[in-house]
C-alpha cells in the first residue's frame, strides 16, 4: 500500500513542474528546502493543514481558523511536497518583471547613472503615483532598504531583491 501512496504523491508533485529547479539558484533551493522542512512539522514530506497549524502556533499564531488553513492548502494543485512548494514560489516570483526591466525603469529616474535615487524623490513617487504606498509600506521599505548617509537609495539592490527574494551578497 505504501508504494502506491508514494507514487501518487510523486505524480501529484511532478505535474507541470519538471523545470522548476532551473528557475532558482542552488542557494535559493537550499533556503526553500530549509523552510519546507520547518513547515513540514510531522516530517512526512507533505505540508498539511496540521503542519501549517503547528508551525503558525510555534510562531505565536494560536487562533488560526480552519477555513484559513484550508485556503492556504488549496493554493496548491495537489499535495504540497517540496517540488510543489518550490513551484508555488516560482509562480509567485514569475509575476515580477525581469530584473533588467525593473532596472531600466529605475534608470529613467537616474539620469546621471549613479545607481541610486534620492530617498525623498522615491518616496514622493511611491506615495503619489499609481498604486500608492501607505505610510506603513514606506516605513517597511526604509527598514528593508535604508538610504545611505547622503539619503540615497540603492535601486540596484531593490531590483535584485524583487526578482531574487534576497539581498545580494557583496
Amino acid at each position: 500500500m505504501a508504494p502506491k501512496k508514494a507514487k501518487r504523491r510523486a505524480a501529484a508533485g511532478d505535474s507541470g513542474s519538471s523545470n522548476v529547479f532551473s528557475m532558482f539558484e542552488q542557494s535559493q533551493i537550499q533556503e526553500y528546502k530549509e523552510a519546507f522542512t520547518i513547515i513540514d512539522q510531522n516530517r512526512d514530506g507533505i505540508i498539511s493543514k496540521d503542519d501549517l497549524r503547528d508551525v503558525l502556533a510555534s510562531m505565536g499564531q494560536l487562533n488560526v481558523k480552519n477555513d484559513e488553513l484550508e485556503a492556504m492548502i488549496k493554493e496548491a494543485s495537489g499535495p504540497i511536497n517540496f517540488t510543489v512548494f518550490l513551484t508555488m514560489f516560482g509562480e509567485k516570483l514569475k509575476g515580477a518583471d525581469p530584473e533588467d526591466v525593473i532596472l531600466s525603469a529605475f534608470k529613467v529616474l537616474d539620469p546621471e547613472a549613479t545607481g541610486s535615487i534620492k530617498k525623498e524623490f522615491l518616496e514622493e513617487l511611491l506615495t503619489t503615483q499609481c498604486d500608492r504606498f501607505s505610510k506603513e509600506e514606506i516605513k517597511n521599505m526604509w527598514v528593508a532598504f535604508p538610504p545611505d548617509v547622503a539619503n540615497n537609495v540603492d535601486y540596484k539592490n531593490i531590483c535584485y531583491v524583487i526578482t531574487h527574494g534576497e539581498e545580494k551578497e557583496e
